[in-house]
């Protein structure tokens, strides 16, 4: 259900909805039907919303298909043309590169970078966020970034939720409890919500939560007895201040990165 300055309203009554993609539309109607309530202070909130959200369905599939490689901290790698590694396997801006490029080229050069799938949800939603409110906004906010676990910038709102409706672009975490202690990176899987019953988890893929599920089954101690499993809660992030970023929806969100 969808509430707007304290009162509920249908999608047809949401200026600027009908000028969304069908994708766009497509998680607003999530959105709308959901059992949890949403409520925003104005149209341009929940238009951003519906935007970012169908922005951070489109980077999952890009990192799934630009080659990018899954390593563990200590394996990390990047294009040393745009970041330095750090000793701790993280990845910091070089001062004389543009955030905007930077995070663009680990969709285009992805197999100069090998990271894990903590790391690759932020990517995720830095790419997401650029491709809402434009390159010019985006180099303002994030002109020191660091990409490392779930390390980010004050300027990226995130927020959790103790447990609700999965919509296309939601953050969950699959758990394996009894992981094999040889392999501590197979504790558990980040996975974007891709809407559908399918997700993405970098370093496994694109699947159902099940299918994640039996993968990381495969990753226990011998012996094991507990099965991997998705925890309730839901990482997101906080849509309604992020709006701010942009203060025309439909223009700037249906223009792309300027």
């Amino acid at each position: 259900m969808i509430y707007i300055n304290g009162y509920s309203v249908e999608l047809d009554q949401i200026t600027g909805f009908n000028q969304l993609t069908s994708a766009q539309k497509q998680i607003g109607r999530k959105l709308s039907e959901s059992r949890e309530s949403f409520y925003y202070s104005s149209p341009h909130q929940f238009l951003f919303e519906a935007v970012m959200r169908a922005n951070t369905v489109s980077a999952a599939n890009a990192l799934r298909d630009s080659g990018a490689g899954f390593a563990t901290f200590v394996n990390a790698r990047c294009n040393p043309d745009y970041w330095r590694r750090t000793a701790y396997g993280g990845f910091s801006l070089r001062p004389d590169v543009r955030p905007s490029d930077a995070i663009t080229d680990i969709f285009i050069n992805g197999k100069k970078y090998g990271f894990e799938c903590t790391t690759a949800i932020m990517i995720m939603l830095y790419k997401a966020v650029l491709e809402s409110i434009g390159a010019r906004m985006f180099n303002q906010l994030f002109n020191g970034l660091l990409l490392y676990s779930t390390e980010h910038d004050e300027d990226m709102q995130i927020t959790a939720v103790p447990s609700g409706s999965s919509i296309p672009g939601d953050v969950r975490y699959v758990k394996n409890p009894e992981h094999d202690p040889r392999t501590p990176q197979w504790q558990g899987e980040n996975v974007i919500d891709l809407g559908n019953g399918s997700v993405f988890g970098h370093g496994i893929g694109t699947g159902t939560y099940g299918e994640i599920i039996e993968v990381l089954n495969t990753k226990r101690f011998p012996g094991a007895t507990v099965s991997a499993y998705v925890v309730p809660e839901i990482i997101r992030p906080h849509y309604r201040l992020m709006s701010e970023y942009t203060r025309h929806p439909i223009r700037r969100l249906l223009g792309g990165a300027m």
